[in-house]
């Protein structure tokens, strides 16, 4: 009986265990499948992101061909310009160079030239011809200096108007050749973003599938568990119901007295590993109040007697499972429950320290402990202010 219960109470262990061991896997793959998402979200916007940045390249680079194809024609303009300049330079010294011999022949001679070809003048009409003639050569003579003076003007201004208009293109083609650097910078770092996010759910997607494979295996493992779980109790109750019929849980043999701690009572239960639920402690609708302290401890973990007293109870119950309960005068009384065994019958005398039994899971228990209970004029109260 006591092997039975031992082996319900590993598999009850393992199974809890294992379901929660199923709940974290899933967790795990839940997070798994939303980081999936999330950086195949990223990796869409990236993709966007991309394509943005490339036709925004292709503008620039069709901006910069435009602009390369005004900076070619102006270039030619300009050399026009500056051809026709010079011609019109060359005309003007001719004609400064003209201007300056006639001034000093003139200066050098006088009007002498002039009026000698008025005084041959065969009659007054002639006369009149003449100096019709003359004075038009002087006004000739003026009027082409200031033709190509000013015709040297216009070119230098054009000149002038073209080489602005050239550096402002070249301004432009240096401003736009700034922006293509810096597009084609960030289409670099877009790609190597865009081959970061696919190493990511690369690595993603293989983790996924390996909770995915270890979440089965869980599944499986926690479904043998639970089918040996429910043979197992199965088994136990079948032994309980025996035990039942044979009026007691059955006596073990009992080990040395073990007493500890420096109060009234000694530890019931020193080898427990924590305390799993307090006196008062709200536990569901049927136990508002828990009566007493729950000792979690693994499955045959002796229990002792608090104290001096006489048994009074030493058997099986529905709810308590094998549970003892001592009765240690002046309305002190002690219970011990859910045992998977016990080393103490009713009517028996015991010491403080004594054995009564080994820890267990029957009765209404979701796993192995001992529940101790103190009770004054059969009033539950704190087990602290005894211990």
């Amino acid at each position: 009986m006591l092997q039975l219960k031992r082996i319900f109470s590993l598999i009850l262990v393992l199974v809890l265990c294992l379901g929660l061991s199923v709940q974290v896997q899933a967790s795990a793959i839940k997070k798994a499948k939303e980081k999936d998402k999330e950086l195949k979200n990223q990796k869409n916007q990236t993709q966007e992101e991309k394509e943005a940045l490339t036709q925004q390249l292709n503008e620039i680079v069709d901006d910069m061909e435009q602009t390369q194809k005004r900076l070619s024609a102006k270039e030619q303009e300009i050399k026009q310009k500056e051809e026709e300049l010079v011609n019109a330079k060359i005309d003007e010294n001719n004609q400064y160079e003209s201007m300056k011999k006639r001034i000093v022949y003139m200066y050098e001679n006088g009007n002498t030239e002039f009026i000698e070809i008025l005084c041959n003048s065969k009659d007054i009409g002639e006369f009149l011809n003449k100096a019709e003639y003359i004075s038009r050569i002087s006004e000739y003579d003026r009027a082409q200096l200031v033709t190509f003076q000013n015709v040297v003007e216009e070119v230098k201004k054009q000149e002038e108007a073209l080489q602005t208009e050239y550096t402002e293109l070249t301004a432009l083609r240096e401003e736009l050749g700034v922006k293509q650097a810096s597009v084609e910078k960030l289409l670099a770092d877009t790609n190597t973003k865009l081959e970061e996010l696919e190493q990511k759910i690369g690595a993603n997607a293989a983790r996924l599938d390996k909770l995915l494979k270890e979440a089965a295996e869980a599944a499986a493992r926690k479904k043998a568990a639970e089918e040996a779980a429910a043979k197992a109790a199965a088994q136990a109750a079948a032994s309980a119901a025996a035990q039942q019929a044979d009026g007691g849980a059955g006596v073990q043999a009992a080990g040395p007295p073990v007493v500890s701690g420096g109060g009234q009572f000694t530890n019931p239960c020193p080898g427990a590993s924590y305390i799993s639920s307090e006196f008062g402690e709200y536990r569901d609708p049927s136990d508002p109040s828990h009566k007493g302290m729950d000792f979690a401890a693994g499955a045959g973990v002796p229990t002792y007697a608090a104290a001096d007293g006489t048994v009074v109870i030493a058997n099986y119950s529905d709810s308590a499972g094998n549970w003892v309960v001592i009765n240690h005068g002046n309305g002190l009384s002690t219970k011990y429950m859910h045992h998977s065994a016990l080393t103490v019958s009713a009517g028996q005398r015991v010491t403080k320290g004594q054995q009564i039994g080994l820890v267990g899971s029957t009765g209404w228990s979701t796993g192995p402990h001992l529940h101790f209970q103190v009770e004054v004029n059969g009033m539950a109260v704190n087990p602290r202010n005894y211990l």
